[in-house]
């Protein structure tokens, strides 16, 4: 598994918005302030530019919702315990695990090779199994330290 700057950018925004959604409640709501796209790149020290094109593409995954005008800004469309890890960074990549720059699933060999086919769909299995059990809640909550 490869993190690319994008990913962790997208996960250190969502958390950001989870976060202004009002600590615990906001965030486990879903509800709560929006946050502009030029306060999310401030806090998190991420080039607006390309903060901007991570947003669209979380909007166009249903993961987080805009509106226009002054008063505009981002929010999360579900409660922070139900998106997880493994949502963010699908939304921006597909896959979790790549071979070659395609999903493991559709690495192919043959001869000797063949085994690694296996292989790499057991790290995808085993990446898959801790990104989508961490919710954007569960990292709030480590950051308090009261997990």
């Amino acid at each position: 598994m490869y993190v690319s700057a994008r990913a962790d950018y997208a996960l250190r925004a969502m958390l950001a918005v989870a976060d202004t959604a009002g600590s615990a409640d906001g965030a486990a709501n879903g509800g709560g302030e929006l946050v502009k796209a030029a306060s999310l790149a401030e806090r998190q020290d991420i080039p607006l530019s390309f903060l901007q094109g991570i947003l669209l593409d979380l909007r166009r995954a249903g993961l987080l919702h805009s509106h226009r005008g002054t008063e505009g800004g981002y929010a999360l469309t579900r409660p922070a315990d139900q998106i997880s890890v493994g949502d963010v960074l699908r939304a921006l990549g597909g896959s979790l695990t790549s071979v070659r720059g395609l999903p493991a699933d559709r690495a192919g060999y043959h001869g000797a090779a063949t085994g690694l086919r296996d292989v790499w769909l057991a790290v995808d299995g085993a990446i898959a199994l801790v990104v989508d059990r961490t919710t954007l809640a569960d990292l709030l909550v480590d950051r308090a330290g009261t997990r």
